[in-house]
């Protein structure tokens, strides 16, 4: 994964930032043909994911609009040396940065208030093989924002991190 800042241009009128560019991400040495873009809205407190694709798998560009959210990744190759480590950070709306999230990785994000998320995807979304991990399962260690999270049915059905490895995935 790889955290990539943008300037945030302030001043009485409010705020202007790019979002991705093509230019920069040369100059980083990414290179990726995004094809999907998605937008969510969530209330304060909501958990979304922790979601992964296998086919074809996927890599996000994501980044809060408005609002603040915790953007949480955990590394899901099973030959990785990080496999099950997890990264955190803030994203928001005023601090330009962006993850982008390689394919390998289960992703998922709270809410810290209400918040607009919008984040580009490298391969179009494919329910049959979508999958993920329940987001507070403690052999992942995650650090979730206090307070009830607000998590929908689906999500609250995924398996925990111990079923995963058992799983031929990654």
């Amino acid at each position: 994964m790889k955290l990539i800042s943008f300037d945030v241009f302030k001043d009485s009128r409010g705020f202007f930032a790019e979002r991705y560019s093509q230019r920069k991400f040369e100059l980083l040495g990414l290179q990726y043909e995004f094809v999907q873009d998605n937008f969510s809205h969530s209330a304060a407190g909501v958990v979304r994911g922790l979601h992964y694709q296998t086919e074809p798998e996927q890599v996000k560009l994501v980044g809060c609009v408005s609002g603040k959210i915790l953007d949480v990744v955990v590394d899901i190759r099973k030959d990785s040396p990080s496999f099950g480590k997890h990264y955190s950070v803030e994203l928001s709306g005023d601090n330009g940065l962006m993850l982008l999230v390689p394919s390998g990785f289960a992703h998922g994000f709270a809410a810290i208030t209400e918040a607009d998320v919008f984040y580009k995807v490298d391969g179009f979304y494919n329910p049959k093989t979508e999958g993920g991990l329940v987001y507070n399962d403690p052999e992942l260690g995650i650090k979730w924002p206090g307070g009830k999270a607000i998590v929908s049915d689906k999500d609250l059905k995924l398996p925990a991190f111990a079923e995963y490895k058992r799983m031929p995935v990654f």
